[in-house]
Parts: C-alpha cells; structure tokens; sequence
C-alpha cells in the first residue's frame, strides 16, 4: 500500500494530530485556570496559549508563519477546547485532576510531539531537529501556560512528561530511518509517546534529581 495506516483511516496524519492536540491542549490549559478561579477571559487566554504556544514555536523554528495566524478553524478547535473544560467543570468537582483530563493531556502531548516531529522532518533538520521540535512542540504550550498561572513550568522540576516526547520523536526518526511511510512513523510516534505518559500517570514515574542520587552534600 502507498498510503500507512493512520493515513487510510483518517487522511493527513498532521491535520488529524494537530485537531487532537488543539482540543486536548486547551481543554487541559481551561482547566488548571479554572482550578485557580481565573475568571473567563483568562481561562480562554490560558487553553489557547498551552494550545498554541508550542506549534507557534515550532513554526518560528522552521521560519514559517504560525498555523494559528493562518485559519480561523485553528481558533476555533481551540475554543472547543475551552468550552469543554467549562462544562467539565459544571458536573465534577476536580476536573484539573480527573482522568478524563489527565487522558486528555496525554493524548495532546502525543498529538503535539508527533506533529512537531512531521514539521521537522519535512524541514529537513536533523535526527536531533527532529527530537527537538516535537518535544518542543509536545510542552511549549504547557510551559508557558504555568508561567501565565504564575508558577515554574512543572516540566523543569517533575513528572515524566517531556521525556515522553523525547521517546515519541526519537521513536518517528528511527522508523523513519527504516523506511516507513510518513503516516507509520506518525502512528508509532503517537503510540510511544501516548503509552509511556500514561504509564508514568499511573506508575508514578518521575526522574531522579540530583539529591536522590545522593550526589549532593547536606
């Protein structure tokens, strides 16, 4: 077959990874600014920024114009998000924290790695581009939508979260290296990153610091 799975399925991987990640991202961005009483402006401004801030990076890297400037339907898949997040938080009590959001964010920072690693490849950077641009387009947005909530981006100090995209990068460009097509590599991308997000959800993995190695004096 010319055309992988994904694509069969569900057309242009990029567009449909992008979709997800827009909707997830800013559902989850709503979210932690409605757990800070924000009030609605600043729930919008927050969703849209963690939905926009890591592909409008990824774009500027690869000097072209950022989709969101490009298309109202960008916008507009961002506001869904929002929406979303609001009505989450009409029917339960802590949506920050509920699965639905943590599935969420998982899902967007597959979505977002994978398409920042097709973005990157069709730049032409790269093995290290590659990894690099979909881990910077997975949690750009999450970065910078904990500054805008006034505190360190959780990426920097815990959890295991960017490393996923690190994995769902590396993860493209070795299949890529094979010889798949661009909608397989999508898929494993997608899948890798996904997968090992969750599991760190759900077995609590986080990455050592340098005072649990025991390599700093009290």
């Amino acid at each position: 077959m010319s055309q992988g799975f994904i694509e069969i399925l569900f057309g242009d991987p990029f567009a449909v990874m992008n979709t997800i990640g827009l909707v997830a991202f800013a559902l989850v961005g709503s979210s932690k600014a409605i757990r800070e009483e924000f009030d609605v402006f600043g729930i919008t401004i927050v969703g849209l920024a963690m939905a926009f801030a890591g592909g409008a990076t990824r774009d500027l890297l690869v000097t072209r114009t950022p989709l969101a400037l490009q298309s109202p339907i960008e916008i507009g898949l961002g506001l869904l998000g929002v929406g979303l997040a609001i009505t989450l938080s009409v029917v339960l009590s802590s949506p920050d924290t509920h699965p639905i959001t943590l599935v969420s964010d998982a899902i967007g920072l597959a979505a977002f790695a994978t398409t920042g690693a097709i973005v990157a490849t069709e730049a032409g950077v790269s093995a290290f581009g590659i990894v690099a641009i979909a881990t910077i387009n997975a949690v750009g947005g999450g970065a910078f939508a904990d500054i805008l909530l006034d505190r360190p981006p959780f990426i920097l100090f815990e959890d295991f979260y960017a490393s996923c995209a690190v994995l769902g990068g590396s993860a493209y460009w070795l299949v890529g290296t094979v010889g798949a097509t661009g909608s397989t590599a999508a898929g494993v991308c997608a899948i890798v990153t996904v997968v090992t997000r969750l599991a760190a959800v759900t077995y609590n993995w986080n990455l050592p610091t340098v005072q649990k190695l025991g390599l700093v004096r009290n």
